[in-house]
């Protein structure tokens, strides 16, 4: 079986060597020619996430910019003698901002899986490895209200672009063979000057006729100190020729600077699905 405490530290060490590559290709200076450790700059091009919960911001990434969010994960579910595991080595998500208002959305993800189960007292296992379908979408922030509510839309296609080999495993269910798609609608509310509320609602389609799955999000953060947050979120989907699954997750991130935060996640499901998730990652802003 995986190791999550071994492989937690290696996504912490494979995010910190891409921040050294990052910051060695960043420029000193923004678009602005504005330090970025200035307040002017602070306040106008702080990085907002949509990592690592699974509630997406209303909020885009502004004109000039290029905004990389990516980690690790570790998922473990044990049922009837057999355990799955997944390892996700990278689930990056690039965030471009074309427009006021308006971002491009490029993501994939490398996943490493396996089945474990004892035969008499042997333990036999199945591995198989997937580039998960590529993700290519857009996110328009439509209103920015006074009263400290956001609301934006977001939409992706995901491309079957896969690697896997799920015909090694007896009882898998096969990659998406065609596009799958989806789509949310982001509201954001300030609380007050620590603390916010963000949910989504909406659809997808995973593209292995099994319907459309009806989504929902709900994410509540409290900044803990001016670098350190922490949030908790219920978040789940309801697809229409199977049951519902719901699931949790809480966690914490640190904000190195206006343009790098790291974060840490751990949860489970409240249905079947889902014992164990851990997850690290960092997210990166720099002007192209």
């Amino acid at each position: 079986m995986y190791n999550p405490f071994k492989i937690l530290p290696l996504s912490l060490f494979l995010c910190g060597f891409a921040t050294v590559i990052a910051q060695e290709t960043n420029s000193s200076t923004t678009p602005q020619g504005a330090s970025p450790d200035s307040p002017h700059e602070m306040s106008e091009h702080s990085i907002i996430t949509d990592r690592p919960d699974a509630t997406e911001s209303p909020n885009t990434v502004e004109p000039g910019f290029v905004q990389i969010e990516t980690g690790g994960y570790y998922t473990r579910f044990e049922e009837n003698g057999i355990t799955s595991e997944t390892l996700g080595y990278n689930t990056t998500l690039a965030r471009i901002g074309l427009l006021e208002n308006l971002e491009l959305r490029l993501g994939v993800n490398y996943e490493d899986n396996r089945l474990t189960s004892m035969m008499g007292a042997s333990e036999v296992s199945s591995d198989f490895k997937s580039l998960t379908p590529m993700l290519a979408g857009i996110k328009i922030n439509l209103f920015e209200g006074r009263s400290g509510t956001d609301f934006g839309f977001l939409g992706h296609l995901y491309l079957p672009f896969t690697t896997s080999t799920p015909e090694a495993l007896e009882g898998t269910t096969p990659e998406p063979k065609t596009t799958g798609a989806d789509f949310r609608f982001s509201v954001g509310h300030e609380l007050s000057d620590r603390s916010g509320i963000a949910y989504n609602l909406g659809g997808q389609w995973s593209g292995d006729n099994t319907g459309m799955a009806f989504v929902y999000t709900v994410a509540y953060g409290y900044a803990l100190s001016d670098k350190i947050g922490a949030y908790v979120e219920l978040y789940g989907d309801a697809p229409e020729l199977s049951s519902a699954n719901h699931y949790w997750d809480a966690g914490f991130t640190y904000l190195a600077g206006w343009n790098l935060q790291y974060d840490l996640t751990f949860g489970r499901s409240i249905t079947d699905g889902q014992d164990l998730l851990l997850s690290a990652g960092l997210s990166y802003k720099f002007a192209y």
